[in-house]
């Protein structure tokens, strides 16, 4: 099959194999692929679709009529052009499928009843001093009843199974939670999987690392699909990270690549010497809760109070300094393996620091010798808190709609 140049201005397939069959046996994929497709251009006529996946515009009708059929797509208002019969763009239907989603973090969890389109319809949310797994097991099954009940009954059939976001090795994090010694051993042996399966039978249950699902999520369903190579900081109660390459997440080859929290930066002390530390110690939201309580405040109001930390103003300003020149540190050091695009910084605080940190790790890196590096735009991330639980939500409905290469994990 010939391919053809995208037009100047025009929609551009999706990066790697993007290109449709018409062979027996391979009806899911193209349906995959269509989906992804528009999920990717928000919406699509069939025209544009046959010639992004060089399937014949007769089999793209068929398809597209299968998927509006199912309720998956939904057709908009034709729009005329200047010859020819007008194009009918289409679009996912956001009640087309759901997923659910369970964020376990270091300090809270939030469980999430998301739409097809990446809209939450639902939310309950935990916080405690550091998670402990009986409770959040408790957690869901108190709270997921009323979360589904969220959707009229009809609907209810069309819930995927359930996404669990949430960080690996958590025993191993005690003494920067400052736990009670043991307090977090029981993650050991706790298959959170099986848990979930055994309580909510029939969905499917998948997991993912916390750090890495908001990656996906910001890849499949914001900003980041704009840029086909970067790289990923989402600040929680610590820092983590995720790479994409050729417009797919690249989890390596053991899932563990993007720890970009385990990054060697040099660290300023308060007295002025320099030492060599992980960027988890200073560019992670436990250290500014640290530096709240140090200034006799309740650290817990970071955790409550999301969306506002204005009366955190002293320590937060100390934070963002530390925060950013540790940031700028990582960068550079990211640019010297990988010539990225672009490096996204997210994480779970108000979108005004979000933009306080974002401008002043940019005054760093501008500072920094750059020498040999290709320049790469320092931007921020579009999804903000909520990334980690829409990458959990995600798992199930990439599992069920997306191309088989772009599911993260598989039963």
């Amino acid at each position: 099959m010939e391919e053809t140049a995208p037009l100047a201005g025009a929609p551009v397939a999706l990066p790697g194999d993007s290109r449709g069959t018409t062979q027996t046996g391979v009806r899911l994929y193209n349906e995959r692929l269509i989906l992804s497709l528009i999920r990717r251009h928000r919406s699509l006529g069939k025209v544009e679709i046959a010639r992004l996946t060089g399937l014949s515009t007769q089999t793209t009708t068929v398809i597209i009529n299968r998927l509006e059929a199912d309720g998956l797509l939904l057709a908009g208002e034709p729009q005329r052009g200047r010859i020819g019969q007008p194009s009918v763009p289409y679009s996912l239907n956001p009640d087309g499928a759901f997923g659910l989603g369970l964020m376990i973090g270091r300090r809270s969890s939030d469980l999430v009843l998301m739409d097809f389109t990446a809209g939450i319809r639902a939310r309950r949310r935990m916080i405690y001093s550091f998670p402990a797994p009986e409770e959040i097991m408790a957690f869901a099954e108190r709270e997921m009843p009323g979360l589904v009940a969220e959707l009229p009954e009809a609907q209810h059939g069309r819930i995927s199974g359930i996404g669990v976001a949430m960080p690996f090795e958590l025993w191993n994090w005690e003494a920067d939670l400052q736990t009670p010694p043991g307090a977090l051993d029981k993650w050991r042996d706790f298959n959170v999987a099986a848990e979930l399966s055994r309580r909510f039978a029939p969905w499917p249950v998948r997991v993912c690392n916390d750090a890495t699902s908001a990656c996906a999520a910001e890849l499949t369903f914001a900003a980041g699909a704009a840029y086909r190579d970067f790289a990923y900081f989402y600040i929680g109660a610590f820092i983590g990270g995720g790479i994409v390459l050729n417009g797919s997440l690249f989890p390596g080859r053991s899932g563990n690549a993007g720890a970009l929290g385990s990054m060697p930066i040099m660290r300023r002390e308060e007295n002025g010497e320099t030492s060599l530390q992980q960027l988890i110690r200073t560019a992670s939201i436990y250290q500014l809760e640290r530096r709240v309580i140090a200034a006799g405040q309740r650290g817990t109001d970071i955790w409550l109070s999301p969306d506002d930390w204005s009366s955190f103003a002293d320590p937060l300003e100390a934070w963002i300094a530390a925060a950013a020149e540790a940031l700028a540190q990582a960068v550079a050091a990211l640019l010297a393996v990988i010539d990225f695009e672009a490096v996204i910084i997210d994480g779970a605080f108000p979108v005004d620091v979000r933009r306080r940190l974002v401008e002043r790790t940019n005054e760093h890196w501008a500072r920094m010798d750059r020498q040999g590096l290709t320049d790469a735009a320092v931007v921020e991330g579009s999804i903000g808190r909520d990334a980690r639980a829409i990458g959990g939500a995600a798992l199930p409905l990439l599992a069920a709609f997306a191309r088989d290469y772009d599911v993260l994990f598989k039963d």
